[in-house]
């Protein structure tokens, strides 16, 4: 029976992210808007090779002025439909599916597991007797399903982003990935193994936190409208428990998966300091410089993704239940 739910989860969790995919990548394209796209280079002292300091007594009349550079304004903030136009004109119509072969890994990795276990753990924590799981054990449930599932789909994760996101880099700058395989080797040998678990901990705070809020309030909701008899078990139901759930994720995550996509989309430089030294950094340097509110960036595709995703997740994970229910 746990294979089985393992299974199922993994099953409907690639069919839901291939589907909404594209959602996947204007969204990540969104929350990098007012980021600079080129790494900034460590502050280093610099003065002109010819200047001398003044002997004692002496005045200097002759001043040196050098201009402070200013900086560009940053670029107006679009909205997704705007987004998905552009990578489609500048990129093609098959860049919407840039960094599709990642998505269909890390669900294979980061949702088979989430969703197996959390079936692991509501058929241990199900009270015999009334056959109901209380909330708070559906919330645990998610918590610690989350967590470990992102810990194992983190390098996929990493390499999702970075391949949805090379697009909006400078021809120059762009890392070119030809494959997620291609993608984790060149990060190996590049920037080390561990580059591999970068932003690991906002990639497991928000797996808890999708997890958690998914996964615990589809199902409190499914039980609620069949207690209350407003629909039967059937798509309707799954339907409308499943896009519930799936707004309450991202309201719940949307903060935390700002913070992950620009951090683990960073490119650091030999010689050069790191845009953000970690997921604090990055979200206060993230609020002083665009307001609270970016924490929210990308709330629209969030929203316009995380319902479809959920919808087709649950819908087809009944659905696979249903097959495999003789088995």
């Amino acid at each position: 029976m746990g294979l089985k739910g393992f299974l199922e989860g993994g099953i409907a969790s690639i069919v839901a992210g291939c589907s909404t995919h594209p959602l996947d990548l204007i969204k990540v394209r969104m929350q990098l808007q007012g980021e600079s796209p080129v790494p900034k280079p460590a502050a280093q002292a610099l003065r002109p090779a010819l200047a001398f300091h003044p002997a004692a007594g002496q005045v200097s009349h002759h001043h040196i002025h050098v201009p402070s550079p200013s900086l560009p304004p940053p670029p107006p903030r679009v909205g997704p439909i705007a987004v998905g136009v552009k990578i489609v004109q500048q990129e093609g119509v098959a860049a919407l599916f840039s960094g599709v072969s990642a998505t269909v890994l890390r669900q294979t990795l980061y949702s088979t597991t989430r969703m197996g276990l959390y079936d692991v753990l509501k058929q241990k924590w199900t009270d015999p007797h009334t056959n109901k799981m209380p909330l708070e054990r559906k919330i645990a449930a998610g918590l610690i399903a989350g967590a470990v599932g992102a810990a194992v789909g983190n390098p996929a994760d990493v390499a999702m982003v970075r391949m949805q996101a090379d697009g909006r880099l400078p021809v120059d700058l762009r890392r070119n990935y030809k494959s997620v395989v291609d993608a984790i080797g060149q990060m190996a040998k590049t920037e080390g193994v561990g580059s591999l678990w970068r932003g690991s901990s906002l990639t497991v705070n928000r797996a808890m936190v999708v997890t958690a809020s998914q996964l615990a309030s589809y199902d409190q909701i499914k039980e609620s409208i069949l207690e209350t008899g407003l629909m039967k078990d059937g798509l309707g139901t799954h339907v409308t428990a499943s896009f519930a759930a799936g707004f309450v994720a991202a309201v719940a995550s949307n903060p935390v998966d700002v913070i992950k996509t620009r951090v683990m989309n960073m490119k650091v430089e030999p010689g050069m300091a790191p845009p953000y030294s970690g997921a604090l950094d990055c979200a206060m340097k993230t609020i002083r410089a665009e307001g609270p509110l970016a924490l929210y960036k990308g709330f629209i595709p969030t929203i316009s993704r995380q319902g479809p995703f959920t919808v087709v997740l649950f819908v087809t994970l009944e659905q696979v239940r249903k097959l495999f229910k003789e088995f």
